[in-house]
């Protein structure tokens, strides 16, 4: 039986924009939604007849999670980050995850160039003495960013085009990144994150979800920056010493901070907001709203979808996370096979032995590995039997099989 042959559901939560609905719906999936992330049991009791997933990154979709699952396909991350997702177990599973590693990469970088601002200017402590009757004209603390210069930790799609706007200000930039990256304009890559903290008037990160960026800021890198600094975060929670930070704000080392992201958010509106930098002068929290633009909301919605859509349809894995990249230009009147195998050596030769046993023409074919995965897409003729298809998937090597 192909995929084509029975209703295909999606749940989308976490209130992606609606835009996605439409296009999942546009191309026959039945559509549930939800405005709140879902627990592990929540969704753990929701994924049994889910084919396609949608979450930002207040929903954790664990092993246990995918255990669950019969039918699920593919996961959209409508986000940048992908580390609320357990990767291998998805990929074991042959469960296919995109997210949107651009489109929300303007929104962020304004957000960034707007606190850097208003944190120059003190512009919070003006605001909070206007609201309470206070009228104070003075200039003291209050500074143009022209001249200054920003250290930007991570120079990935954020860091770069925050550079590049950052110059068009008129402050000096340098750069930390562990991997080799092209500085843009008149940007100087510093050889140590040391060297970057001591050199600069503000530093911001925006670093990944890896692991290995646990707690990489912290009571030391804080003690490196320069007296009077400024400090941000739009990157994740878990990167940062929230704790060291209050004590260095406090003490008055640092003049500010700004910070979208938290180690523990509140799942909705209704729970309340717990943080070590509550109340603290010259500190700007916001609740993990970097890419929540509604240019960026849309954008991010229309491109994840579309690509939940082209996996469903036709196998496509262009910018999967998890996946090898392929895409095979669809012929009428055939049937695409997409078979996902673990990458040992001749996989590919035994699949075509299989067809060539069955007398199956092959009209094109595509094959891409990843680490220890391997994946293939066949365009074959409709003559196809069931014992074929029997024959692939008991495969020892074979993690998934699709006929579309």
């Amino acid at each position: 039986m192909t995929e084509s042959s029975r209703p295909r559901r999606a749940l989308l939560v976490e209130n992606i924009h609606p835009g996605a609905a439409a296009i999942l719906r546009d191309a026959g999936f039945e559509v549930d939604t939800a405005d709140r992330a879902l627990d592990e049991a929540d969704l753990a009791e929701r994924i049994p007849d889910i084919d396609v997933l949608g979450i930002r990154s207040g929903t954790q979709l664990t092993e246990r999670v995918l255990e669950k699952s019969r039918r699920l396909m593919a996961v959209g991350a409508f986000c940048i980050g992908t580390n609320q997702i357990d990767l291998p177990a998805a990929t074991m599973r042959g469960v296919a995850v995109f997210n949107a590693p651009f489109s929300n990469t303007r929104s962020v970088v304004e957000l960034a160039v707007a606190e850097i601002i208003a944190l120059t200017r003190g512009l919070t402590g003006k605001n909070e003495a206007m609201h309470a009757g206070r009228w104070d004209k003075s200039a003291a603390g209050s500074h143009e960013i022209r001249g200054r210069t920003l250290g930007i930790v991570g120079y990935g799609n954020i860091g770069t085009q925050l550079s590049v706007l950052a110059e068009n200000l008129g402050m000096s930039v340098q750069f930390y990144d562990t991997a080799d990256r092209l500085a843009l304009g008149n940007a100087k890559r510093c050889d140590s994150l040391g060297e970057l903290l001591e050199g600069c008037d503000i530093v911001t990160l925006h670093v990944d979800g890896r692991p290995g960026n646990h707690q990489m800021f912290g009571e030391a890198e804080f003690a490196r920056m320069r007296p009077g600094s400024l400090f941000l975060n739009l990157s994740r929670g878990f990167v940062v010493d929230h704790v060291a930070l209050r004590r260095h704000i406090e003490s008055g080392h640092l003049a500010g901070a700004a910070v979208d992201v938290f180690h523990q958010e509140p799942a909705s509106r209704d729970e309340p907001f717990v943080s070590e930098l509550r109340g603290l002068p010259n500190v700007i929290l916001t609740p993990h709203i970097g890419g929540s633009t509604e240019e960026a909301q849309s954008d991010i919605g229309r491109f994840v979808a579309n690509k939940l859509v082209d996996y469903a349809a036709g196998g496509s894995t262009g910018l999967s996370v998890n996946f090898p990249n392929l895409e095979l230009a669809q012929r009428a009147g055939g049937h695409v096979l997409v078979h996902l195998h673990r990458n040992l050596p001749g996989v590919l030769a035994t699949i075509n032995g299989i067809f060539a046993e069955h007398r199956i023409n092959i009209e094109g074919q595509v094959l891409a590995t990843r680490g220890d995965v391997g994946y293939v897409i066949t365009d074959i003729a409709s003559d196809y039997t069931e014992e074929m298809l029997a024959r692939l998937q008991h495969m020892d090597e074979t993690i998934r099989l699709r006929l579309l």
